[in-house]
């Protein structure tokens, strides 16, 4: 799983939406808006891959992105298309969906 919000709300430091802060468990944090260069335009397909490749994510990797409501996690989506690793599924209830439930666990750091 990949998370797309913030590093911050990732780790549970802010999360201005949400009763609970943190991440899914096994989630790994990438930023969309660190897709982009500063001319709001995707990243070059090689930067978007080494990005990828550092989650451990190749081609044929099975990846699900997940937000906080599912609307950012298709930005990571299209740039795995963009850095020709693939596709990958969305969770569309997301951060919000999953927060909800008390009985899911929450982490806040990388591991």
């Amino acid at each position: 799983m990949i998370d797309a919000r913030t590093r911050e709300r990732y780790l549970g430091l802010d999360d201005p939406v949400d009763p609970r802060w943190g991440h899914v468990p096994g989630a790994r944090s990438l930023p969309a808006r660190e897709n982009l260069a500063p001319d709001g335009r995707f990243l070059a397909a090689g930067d978007l891959r080494a990005r990828f490749e550092a989650l451990g994510v190749e081609p044929g990797t099975p990846v699900v992105s997940y937000c906080g409501s599912g609307v950012t996690a298709c930005h990571n989506l299209l740039a795995m298309e963009q850095a020709g690793v693939g596709d990958g599924r969305l969770f569309p209830g997301s951060w919000s969906q999953w927060s909800a439930d008390e009985r899911r666990p929450v982490a806040t750091s990388d591991d």
